[in-house]
């Protein structure tokens, strides 16, 4: 990564061209899952009328990203990056455009669902490691905050814009749109971003994916921080699955509120707090995850739901520090499979999430079930607390710049 002393603000991100790029390419790709997701959930819901299925549905995607992060998440590192890239985007585009085939059955739905997922963790991985290369050291925390806060961004945007779309067209004509943000996500990685050097010596494939994940998990502080990174978050977005089933004319309201704050947690905690601060804040972050989801035990009404679900998301913005910490602890050739793996396992958690929460739902009322899931995020971030701790082992020099 290269190195400098300077602390880049959002707007100098941009005069980078390869960043603006990949920020452009995530942040349409973004978009175009968000609206893909909602129709989904919302076709298979009128179908089945199934709690399990609709969460599934959204979130099931991630179930595969990690069969990709353990088996050939190494092209991350060991493969021409931009050419990869380029090519998952082109199998994105062309899985999102089957999703608006009319007719198609709910088994070949999902299968599509299993083969994008798979496929979405190579990208992932590929993508953070042209970001490692493309922006200096000290830009790397307020890049991914950017990306982070895109994330939230589009997500309320694209849970509104899928609501009002889907007043107007069906699931299908949702699905063109969310393809048509998909070739334009293509279109400018493919225009911007420059070809980068093979950062691996030896050829990716299977072995070395295996080696370079085998030595990850060996090592007791990034696997406690890989815990704090998937686990919590995933139940908790376990409770987000949800929403559709308990409310469903406010569950776009309910979604959209937690993408917001989610958006304002990654821009508080991303550019205002230093890296130390951040670091010094996680656990409290953590544990506002999940704690406002309690209150779905008392059965609020709507609109205290929404400011729940608001409040709870802020601390999402945990990932940023924990995972400025994996990266300290990451040797530099193996960054773009780190990452990835990082960011497929916190997905596959999030499809796990709401896989439980779908399965629970259909013995147990939806907000018993969130609050029992709420409950077990608190517990987990609360018993992994001293782990975590020891992994804390950036320079404090480092972690100000």
């Amino acid at each position: 990564m290269p190195s400098d002393t300077s602390s880049p603000t959002y707007r100098s991100l941009f005069r980078n061209r390869e960043f603006a790029g990949l920020y452009a390419g995530f942040t349409l790709t973004a978009a175009s899952g968000t609206l893909s997701g909602f129709a989904l959930g919302t076709l298979v819901n009128d179908r089945t009328h199934s709690p399990f299925l609709t969460a599934v549905s959204m979130y099931g995607a991630t179930f595969a990203t990690v069969l990709g992060a353990l088996t050939l998440m190494s092209v991350a590192d060991g493969s021409r990056p931009r050419r990869t890239l380029v090519t998952l985007q082109c199998v994105s585009l062309a899985g999102v455009a089957a999703q608006a085939i009319p007719g198609l059955p709910l088994t070949a739905r999902f299968l599509l669902l299993l083969v994008l997922g798979f496929f979405q963790s190579l990208a992932t991985g590929t993508r953070l490691g042209l970001l490692a290369g493309a922006v200096p050291a000290s830009a790397y925390a307020p890049a991914r905050s950017l990306m982070n806060i895109t994330s939230g961004g589009m997500s309320v945007l694209g849970y509104a814009a899928g609501a009002a779309l889907l007043r107007y067209l069906s699931p299908q004509g949702v699905f063109l749109t969310a393809a048509a943000l998909t070739g334009l996500g293509l279109a400018a990685v493919a225009t911007a971003v420059r070809e980068r050097p093979v950062r691996l010596p030896r050829r990716p494939g299977l072995r070395r994916t295996l080696a370079t994940n085998a030595a990850l998990f060996s090592d007791a502080r990034q696997r406690a921080l890989l815990l704090n990174l998937w686990v919590p978050n995933g139940l908790i977005v376990g409770c987000e699955a949800l929403f559709i089933s308990c409310a469903p004319d406010a569950a776009a309201a309910l979604l959209a509120a937690g993408s917001a704050g989610m958006l304002l947690g990654d821009l508080t905690v991303g550019r205002l707090l230093t890296a130390g601060q951040r670091r010094r804040c996680a656990f409290a972050l953590r544990l506002l995850l999940a704690a406002p989801y309690l209150l779905f035990a008392a059965h609020p009404p709507i609109p205290v739901v929404a400011v729940s679900v608001f409040l709870a998301s802020a601390g999402f913005a945990a990932t940023l520090p924990l995972q400025e910490q994996l990266l300290a602890l990451t040797p530099g050739p193996a960054r773009g499979q780190v990452q990835g793996v990082e960011s497929a396992g916190r997905m596959a958690w999030q499809g796990m999430g709401a896989a439980l929460a779908g399965g629970a739902a259909q013995y147990l009322t939806p907000a018993t079930t969130v609050t029992a899931l709420a409950a077990a995020s608190l517990t987990i971030t609360l018993l992994s607390r001293p782990a975590v701790s020891r992994a804390r082992t950036a320079p404090d020099d480092m972690a100000d710049a």
